[in-house]
């Protein structure tokens, strides 16, 4: 609570208590050495309050109009007011995901690292070469968006708002963006290299978060970056796991090992030259 004014304690208050409630302007009376103490919940609204109180000592409170209550701000707004970049690349790869259930196979080709024709029962692939020097340079990028189920897309979407808002609230979006193109592409590239072509998801972007994040907070304690140990043990764990022929039997086939363990490597890397920046003195923030 905010302390605003102290009035007599024989004052008649009643019309400005009236007026306060229908500006909406959270309030309370105490008394106190025979006073009344007028405290206001959001010290934000002293202005509005202060006006008001001019207008209650001139006897014209009749005159001043109640406000509109304020619009509360959807969850979207909030998403994009605290983390733009992070949010918008929710909203692509949502968007994405919804439009492959009506666009189909045409979306994924024009998004996979390569482009992709079927002939006959069998799936061409082309060359990463040829497709680069025609000038398709978004495929390097692009394979990051694609997801294939729902399950996929909430668990990478989750993770990428954890890590993706933390960075951008405390270093910008600049700092955020520069780790997803760099994770994105070099996870793919990891990927691909292993003869994979049809891959896709943002999970080896979540690793390099994951990794960028914890160094931060270990090297850099009072950066404000904070992850629990137990996530990072599980988010270890589980990249383990998918990595062994246990997690094919169970129904975990094809997973994008390479694309994790290659995302992990870029966040502890740009961790690494980070955290020393911010020891050299630089403020690292890339807003």
């Amino acid at each position: 609570m905010y302390k605003l004014l102290a009035l007599p304690g024989d004052l008649d208050t009643r019309p400005l208590r009236q007026a306060l409630w229908a500006h909406h302007i959270g309030h309370r009376f105490t008394q106190q050495e025979g006073q009344q103490i007028l405290w206001l919940a959001n010290p934000k609204q002293r202005d509005e309050a202060a006006r008001l109180i001019e207008l209650w000592h001139r006897g014209e409170l009749s005159s001043a109009r109640p406000s509109a209550p304020p619009r509360r701000p959807s969850i979207a707004d909030q998403a994009f007011g605290q983390a733009p970049l992070a949010a918008g690349l929710i909203a692509v790869c949502i968007a994405l995901f919804l439009a492959m259930m009506f666009a189909g196979d045409i979306l994924v080709r024009a998004l996979t690292i390569v482009p992709l024709e079927v002939v006959g029962q069998r799936l061409v692939a082309g060359d990463l070469s040829t497709t680069l020097t025609s000038g398709q340079i978004w495929r390097l990028f692009t394979p990051a968006l694609l997801h294939f189920g729902w399950m996929h897309l909430i668990f990478n979407m989750l993770w990428l708002w954890y890590f993706g808002r933390q960075i951008e609230s405390i270093q910008g979006w600049r700092r955020l963006g520069l780790i997803v193109v760099v994770a994105a592409v070099v996870s793919n590239l990891a990927q691909y290299l292993t003869g994979t072509v049809l891959f896709g998801g943002m999970s080896g972007v979540d690793y390099a978060l994951l990794g960028y994040v914890w160094l931060m907070s270990r090297r850099r304690p009072g950066s404000g970056y904070f992850v629990p140990q137990m996530l990072v043990v599980f988010m270890l764990l589980w990249m383990v796991f998918t990595m062994t022929d246990l997690a094919g039997t169970i129904g975990f086939g094809n997973v994008a090992n390479e694309a994790h363990l290659g995302g992990l490597l870029v966040g502890l890397i740009v961790g690494w030259f980070a955290s020393r920046s911010v020891a050299n003195g630089g403020s690292g923030n890339g807003s």
